[in-house]
C-alpha cells in the first residue's frame, strides 16, 4: 500500500460483538496530541459506528500519573499489566526521545507486545522507539518532518520517507508529527471497517479524511505563516489569491519593494524555502483541494492554480507527490461525488 492512501476496497471485518484492544504506549514529556488524537478517533468510532468496538488502554513503563510536554497530567497503567495479545500497539512521540529510547525496560516491553500484535504503529517521534526495538528493520517509515534526518542517520536499515503523512509497510504503520496521528488512526479505522466508516468519523471530528500531498508541503506552508515580518506575511497571504499572476522572484520582490537579492535572502530566511518552491507548493495545495472538492477538469484546475497547462501540473504532481492529478482525484475525492471528466 502506498503512503497516505486509504484502502478504498476495505470491508468491515468485525463481528457485531467483537472488540479490538488498542494499547497506546507513552511516557513523561510525551506530546499530548499523540495520545489524545488517536484516542478520540477510536472512541468516536466506537460511539458513532455500528458493530465497531475499540477498547483502548494508555500505558507507561511504571504506570500511574504521567505528565505530557504541555504540563497536562493524566493516568496510565503499567505496561507490565498488558499480558495478552493486543490488536493494535501504538507508541506516542514527544520530547526527550534520547532518554526514552535508552529506557531498556520500555523498549523491551514494546518489543514483547509487538511480537503478538496484529498491528504495530507509532505517532510522530514514537518511530524512534520502534526503531530502537528493531521493529523498523528493512522497512519504510516516517516521523515528524524535523526528525526525519535524525531517524535516517541513526538507523541505516530504515528507509525514511520524509514527505509521507503516514507509511504502511506490512503490519507496521508510522506517521508524521502530532496531528498526523489522527490521519493515521482514521486510516486504521478505514483498514478495519472501510472508507465510508472512516469518512463518518472524520466528519464527526471536523477534520479532513485525507490531507492532500505530504507533510513537506505542510511544514513549508506553516513555516510561511510564521514569517517574522509583516511585509512577508502579507505577501504570502496575497499570493494565495493571485496564483495566476506573475509570481517570479522579480515580481514578488517588487511587491514588497525589495531588490531581488534582498528578497531572495529575506524570503529564504523567514519562510525556510525559496520563493519558487513556496509558490509551487501553494499552487499544488490549491490544485489538490480543487481536485478533491470540485468537478472542474484538469485543464481548468491547471489554469486556475497558475500552472498554465495540464502537462506542467502533471509534471509537478509526479515530481513532488509521485502521482498524477487524475490519480489524486481518484483516491482523495468525496466517495459520494460522481466522477467528472478529466483531461
Amino acid at each position: 500500500m502506498t503512503s497516505s492512501t486509504y484502502p478504498r476496497s476495505s470491508q468491515p471485518t468485525l463481528e457485531p460483538t467483537a472488540e479490538r484492544d488498542v494499547v497506546i504506549v507513552t511516557f513523561d514529556t510525551a506530546q499530548i496530541l499523540d495520545v489524545t488524537g488517536p484516542l478520540e478517533v477510536f472512541s468516536s468510532a466506537t460511539r458513532f459506528l455500528p458493530a465497531v468496538r475499540y477498547r483502548t488502554q494508555v500505558v507507561t513503563a511504571q504506570g500511574g500519573p504521567v505528565r505530557a510536554s504541555c504540563g497536562l497530567e493524566f493516568a496510565s497503567t503499567p505496561i507490565t499489566d498488558v499480558s495478552g495479545p493486543v490488536d493494535t500497539l501504538m507508541v506516542a512521540g514527544g520530547a526527550d526521545m534520547d532518554a526514552v529510547v535508552t529506557d531498556r525496560e520500555l523498549v523491551d516491553h514494546v518489543r514483547r507486545l509487538a511480537a503478538d500484535a496484529r498491528r504495530v504503529t507509532s505517532v510522530c517521534s514514537g518511530a524512534f522507539v520502534l526503531a530502537a526495538a528493531g521493529l523498523l528493520e528493512g522497512r519504510r517509515a516516517t516521523t515528524h518532518w524535523a526528525e526525519c534526518g535524525l531517524l535516517d542517520d541513526s538507523y541505516a536499515d530504515v528507509t525514511v520517507d520524509p514527505d509521507a503523512i503516514y507509511v504502511h509497510d506490512g503490519n507496521v504503520w508510522t506517521s508524521a508529527g502530532v496531528t498526523a496521528g489522527i490521519d493515521l488512526t482514521l486510516a486504521l479505522v478505514a483498514d478495519d471497517h472501510g472508507h465510508r466508516a472512516a469518512a463518518t468519523i472524520a466528519r464527526q471530528l471536523v477534520v479532513y479524511l485525507q490531507r492532500s500531498g505530504g507533510q513537506a508541503q505542510f511544514s513549508a506552508l506553516l513555516a510561511g505563516q510564521a514569517a517574522d515580518t509583516q511585509p512577508v506575511r502579507d505577501l504570502l497571504s496575497w499570493l494565495r489569491d493571485h496564483l495566476t499572476d506573475d509570481l517570479s522572484v522579480s515580481a514578488l520582490a517588487r511587491q514588497i519593494n525589495l531588490s531581488e537579492r534582498q528578497f531572495t535572502r529575506v524570503f529564504k530566511a523567514e519562510v525556510g524555502a525559496t520563493a519558487a518552491d513556496h509558490v509551487e507548493a501553494v499552487r499544488l495545495e490549491s490544485a489538490c483541494r480543487l481536485l478533491e472538492t470540485t468537478d472542474r477538469t484538469i485543464e481548468q484546475i491547471a489554469k486556475t492554480c497558475g500552472f498554465g497547462t495540464p502537462e506542467t501540473m502533471n509534471r509537478t504532481f509526479r515530481r513532488r507527490l509521485s502521482t498524477t492529478p487524475g490519480e489524486h482525484r481518484h483516491h482523495f475525492r468525496d466517495p459520494g461525488r460522481l466522477p467528472s471528466a478529466t483531461a
